[in-house]
Parts: C-alpha cells; sequence; structure tokens
C-alpha cells in the first residue's frame, strides 16, 4: 500500500479527536477502500503506538472493514509539542506523500502551533486545517489569516465548517438552481422572511470550559449558521467549483448586516434555568459546573440580519440557536409571500407557501394551499415532503473527504471569517453594554414567553 497522503491528527487525545475525527475518518476508509492514507497522531500526552492504534481501533468500531483495520494497525503516535517549531519539523519529517495538519486542539494553540511553523519546513502541498472558532473578534481573525497566508496559499488552508458537509445544506444548491419552478422567485419579490434554526434538547455535556467563554451567538450564529445563510443567499456562482462557489457566498457575507441597523430591536438572548429536557434533569445554566454565573452568558440567541443586495433588501434572515429546550428543530425555512389577488369565491386563509429545509434526519417540505375535499372553495393546507435520509457520509466524513482530496470549496475562506465576526460585531457590543436583557426560559420549554412565533 502506497501512502499518497498522511494525515496527522494534532491533538490525538482529545474529545474531537475520539468522538468526531476518527469515526468519520474510519467511515470513509470503508467507503472508499482505494483511498490511500497514512494516519499519524500527535499531542502533549505520552501514549505508545500499540494503545494509540488501540485507541484508533475502537473509534473506528467493531465492524471497520479491511482498510480502515490495515490503516488503524499502522498508525503512529509521536509525543510533541505543537507550538515548538523544532518539534513540529521532526514531526513534519516523519510523513509521507503530502502532509494534513488537522488541528484538533483549542484555536489559540492552533494559532501557536501555526506561528512556530515555517514555509521552508512545509512540504510541497501541505494542507492546515484548523477548527472554528476562528479568532475571537474581526481583527483577530484578520492577524491569524495573515499568519496562515504566510505559510500557504488560501486554497491550502481550510477551516472547517461540518455544517457546510451536511447533506440537506449541499441539497439547497440543487433545489435552488436546479428547478424552474424555485429558480426565478428566489428573491425579495416572492420570498417574505428566512429563518436558520438550529434548537437542541441537550445541555453543556461537559463543554462549560468552551462554552461559558462563547455563548449560543459564538458558538452557532456566528460560526456556522451566517454560513449557511450566505449559501441560501448568494447569487448563482459560474459553477460550483472553490473559486467561484466561495465568491458567491463570501458577496453574499459582505452584503449582510443587523436587520435596521438595531441590535437592540433585533436580536434577543436568554439562558436556561432548571427543568427537564430530552428526559435528562437539568439544573439552571448558571449552576451547572464549570459556569462562571457573572458572564451572563446567553444559551439561546436569536438575531434578524438583512442581505444588502437587489435580490434580497427588505427581507429579514432570521438565525436562531440555543441549548436545553423542548425540540431538537434543525431547520431552514423560505416563507414565500402570500399571493397579490385571490379570486372572490374562496373561503378561508391563503397564507403564503413555505419551503422547509429540515437537517437530520434530512428532508425537504412544500407547504401549499389547496381546495378542500368537502367544500371545493374551502382552502386548506397541504405538504409535499419527501425524506433525503441521513446522507450518504456523516457531516465530518465529508469534510475529510474534501480535505483529504484538497477541495476547499466548502471550507471557509479567510475572508468570509473575517466578514462573519463583522456582522456579529454590533450585537456583541450591544449585549455587553447590557443593552439587550438577557431573558430566561425552563430546560425543556420552547424558549422564553413573549418572543415572537416562529414560522
Amino acid at each position: 500500500m502506497t501512502d499518497d497522503t498522511t494525515l496527522v491528527i494534532l491533538g490525538a487525545t482529545g474529545d474531537l479527536t475520539s468522538r468526531l475525527l476518527l469515526p468519520a475518518l474510519g467511515q470513509l476508509l470503508d467507503d472508499e477502500p482505494d483511498r490511500r492514507v497514512r494516519l499519524m497522531g500527535a499531542g502533549v500526552d505520552q501514549v505508545s503506538d500499540a494503545t494509540w492504534r488501540s485507541h484508533v481501533g475502537e473509534a473506528f468500531g467493531p465492524d471497520a472493514g479491511a482498510h480502515a483495520r490495515d490503516v488503524a494497525k499502522t498508525t503512529t503516535y509521536r509525543k510533541t509539542d505543537i507550538t515548538d517549531a523544532a518539534d513540529m519539523k521532526a514531526l513534519l519529517a516523519e510523513t509521507t506523500g503530502r502532509p494534513v495538519l488537522y488541528f484538533a486542539v483549542p484555536p489559540a494553540v492552533a494559532q501557536a502551533s501555526c506561528e512556530a511553523l515555517r514555509p521552508g519546513d512545509l512540504p510541497e502541498g501541505t494542507i492546515l486545517a484548523l477548527e472554528k472558532p476562528f479568532g475571537s473578534d474581526e481583527a483577530s481573525a484578520h492577524a491569524l489569516n495573515l499568519t496562515l497566508r504566510a505559510l500557504l496559499p488560501e486554497n491550502q488552508i481550510f477551516r472547517v465548517d461540518h455544517f457546510l458537509g451536511r447533506s440537506t445544506v449541499l441539497n439547497l444548491l440543487g433545489v435552488r438552481f436546479a428547478n424552474r419552478v424555485l429558480e426565478p422567485v428566489w428573491k425579495a419579490e416572492h420570498i417574505e422572511s428566512v429563518l436558520i434554526r438550529y434548537d437542541e434538547t441537550l445541555g453543556l455535556e461537559g463543554r462549560a470550559g468552551y462554552y461559558d467563554k462563547a455563548g449560543a451567538l459564538d458558538d452557532m450564529i456566528q460560526s456556522h449558521l451566517l454560513q449557511v445563510l450566505a449559501i441560501v443567499a448568494m447569487e448563482p456562482p459560474a459553477t460550483l467549483h472553490e473559486a467561484d462557489l466561495r465568491d458567491a457566498t463570501t458577496a453574499a457575507l459582505r452584503a449582510t448586516h443587523v436587520w435596521d441597523d438595531n441590535p437592540v430591536h433585533s436580536s434577543r438572548r436568554a439562558q436556561y434555568t432548571a427543568g427537564t429536557a430530552a428526559g435528562e434533569r437539568m439544573p439552571s445554566y448558571a449552576d451547572e459546573p464549570g459556569v462562571d454565573p457573572a458572564r451572563q452568558t446567553e444559551t439561546l440567541a436569536e438575531a434578524t440580519f438583512e442581505v444588502r443586495t437587489a435580490r434580497w433588501e427588505g427581507v429579514p434572515f432570521t438565525l436562531r440557536s440555543g441549548k436545553a429546550l423542548g425540540s431538537a428543530v434543525h431547520e431552514i425555512v423560505l416563507s414565500f409571500r402570500p399571493v397579490r389577488h385571490l379570486p372572490d369565491g374562496f373561503t378561508g386563509e391563503a397564507p403564503g407557501s413555505v419551503l422547509r429545509f429540515s437537517l437530520g434526519p434530512d428532508a425537504i417540505s412544500l407547504e401549499l394551499n389547496v381546495n378542500g375535499r368537502e367544500d371545493p372553495w374551502a382552502l386548506g393546507r397541504a405538504a409535499l415532503e419527501t425524506d433525503l435520509g441521513t446522507g450518504a457520509l456523516r457531516a465530518y466524513a465529508d469534510v475529510l473527504a474534501n480535505i483529504l482530496d484538497g477541495d476547499a470549496a466548502l471550507a471557509v475562506r479567510g475572508d468570509a471569517a473575517e466578514q462573519c465576526w463583522r456582522i456579529v460585531q454590533p450585537v456583541i457590543d450591544a449585549w455587553r453594554r447590557g443593552d439587550v436583557p438577557l431573558d430566561h426560559y425552563p430546560a425543556g420549554s420552547e424558549g422564553p414567553e413573549g418572543w415572537p412565533a416562529l414560522p
């Protein structure tokens, strides 16, 4: 077996590696047995090759195929201070083929490691893959981008957003661009509002150390949901290749601003109190281990934006995400305007149609007004639905496949990462000033009373 690529996981003994990266890699190797990749682990812990191989095998699972088992049997681990230039140079010297460095470490550690790298130490074709968040504001994201671009060209830098690997997000492209019934009406003249929502029933799950410093706004809206907004709102790209697709999505982000330039009236935040969500009794967020109540970290965030282009001006894009809610609702909802005129004789209401993309399990539904069965003039509501399943690969497996292939089309470009911070900064500033109250909701509820209803 020849090694075309060496995947080096930095932070190999961490939670991200065992919970997401290794299972996704195992699935990818099973689905693509011709893919040749050598796996290396690196981190500050002292771990033997035998222990690391056992860990990889367990993460791949008992049903792993022959190719995945071979990779697990031959993988190696090196104790490495990834912020030390000499250690990183020695680690890179052990790679064969094209190295892919996946930084499964906190952002500050990843940045320190990149600062320790030297262009001359990077073999030809090296790829760097970094997890979000990318910086902590626009200025720090820009500084990180300068560091990265001094090392490699932009198309060899992968800022990972596994949301862009979700099959439903990608289905947006097919539904929009490959159907004449929708492509001409994908604009403000016909669409009244857009909702991008990711509500979870889960609580912190041991992530207080990270989450209490980030909150729902940074963790989900800034990092993920704005990228989904860009897919929905972009102009048609010339192709779906890297340069054209990322040009289109980044242009949409540059045009995005807080609705009415008023973050106080256009954003809401809340924190869960004690209750029961998904059958689990949860304490108040402020009482969770590792939480500093003085931070007043939001566990539910909602903000409305406008994409100021000829296609979308005047259409509110509401982005919402939260934890410990009563229902796990992951969806993209486009609400169409009602018809301009309804002939006399119909009875009942004729609200605008609703196109709904559900994420996990993936489904698409289109809600229409139709004639009733008993009274032919009485309008009712019907939904055309299709179940798309869970997708051929886990989102992280899709992400890994793109990284190993060197296809950056669904990675976050540097200027897009900076734009996302620019977009949410007015909301962050308003919340820090206390201009937007921190509401509360019981764990297991649908959110605070009095918040506007969602479609």
